[in-house]
């Protein structure tokens, strides 16, 4: 059963969510595992992309947009699209990192889901909502605090 984990960002040095889920998907990369970043939209996903190049220096994460890549296996695929073509793309990775304020159809695939919950008053309450969602299905649920 996919195991679920709410990572609570507090303080300034992990406010920003889309800077976690870099060093989240680096991490994971690096430990051999695929990832796919969940995004609410385009600008979100466009933003990931560039930040995975930026967001640490002498930092190599392989990535690439759904859709944009002509390596199907890259290790880190960033996507928000429809709910069944992401699906597709999302096959043969054991994370997913969930950046969009819906919990997407096919989450149950991975073994583990990460939610990322900052100050953000709609992500909070967004948060709350995937947390009794996961949790009323039966899901295993893990909280970390990480603070500055």
């Amino acid at each position: 059963m996919t195991r679920v984990d709410f990572y609570i960002l507090t303080g300034d040095a992990h406010a920003n969510r889309e800077q976690f889920a870099c060093r989240l998907a680096e991490k994971v990369y690096l430990l051999g595992q695929g990832v796919y970043l969940h995004t609410e939209n385009a600008a979100q996903s466009a933003m990931l992309d560039q930040l995975l190049w930026s967001y640490k220096q002498n930092s190599f994460v392989p990535h690439a947009i759904e859709g944009e890549s002509p390596d199907p296996d890259v290790a880190v695929l960033i996507g928000h699209g429809s709910d069944t073509e992401s699906h597709n793309h999302a096959q043969n990775r054991e994370l997913l990192i969930n950046l969009a304020s819906e919990i997407p159809l096919f989450f149950s695939s991975f073994k583990r889901v990460v939610e990322i919950i900052n100050n953000d008053e709609q992500t909070k309450q967004s948060g709350r909502d995937h947390y009794r969602f996961y949790r009323d299905r039966g899901y295993t649920l893990e909280n970390h605090n990480i603070s500055q």
